[in-house]
């Protein structure tokens, strides 16, 4: 399975293609994951929409923020999924990498700061994140906050 991979600012949404975010995020966060919550929670319009798709279908997506909307003092890349008919494929790896590209080329290098869910943070380690403070409870599912720092990075890929 091969998506194409596009990044959209919430302007450039079609109607169409916002409506079957909104609905594989409600299939995966709301009801899949028994999460009720407010989804539409005001930080659409500030977002980059990173999404996949396949024979025209989202397969795969992250909503990405600048520092200052999430976190004050961090850019991070939230309501990651890959939709039920796409697991399995290996999406999630291209989907994170892909993700920081677009933080990148749209705010520049930031630490970037994730609330992932607790049972996947050896999938974000291989990706450079770095746990930080205790597992907490958010809407019923053990999660914890992990910190991407480009700086540490560079340094460890350039000696």
């Amino acid at each position: 399975m091969q998506p194409e991979w596009n990044a959209y600012r919430f302007e450039e949404l079609s109607n169409d293609l916002l409506y079957e975010i909104l609905a594989v995020r409600q299939e995966v966060f709301v009801v899949e994951q028994t999460c009720y919550y407010l989804d539409a929670d005001g930080k659409d319009q500030e977002a980059w929409h990173v999404v996949g798709t396949v024979d025209g279908r989202v397969a795969a997506y992250t909503r990405v923020l600048d520092r200052g909307v999430s976190y004050a003092d961090y850019a991070s890349i939230g309501r990651v999924l890959t939709a039920p008919f796409a697991r399995g494929a290996g999406l999630g790896r291209p989907l994170m990498e892909y993700s920081r590209q677009v933080l990148v080329r749209a705010f520049g290098e930031r630490e970037i700061k994730i609330s992932a869910q607790a049972h996947l943070q050896n999938f974000y380690a291989s990706l450079g994140y770095v746990g930080i403070g205790d597992v907490y409870d958010e809407d019923g599912i053990p999660h914890r906050a992990m910190l991407y720092d480009p700086a540490y990075h560079a340094s460890i890929f350039h000696l």
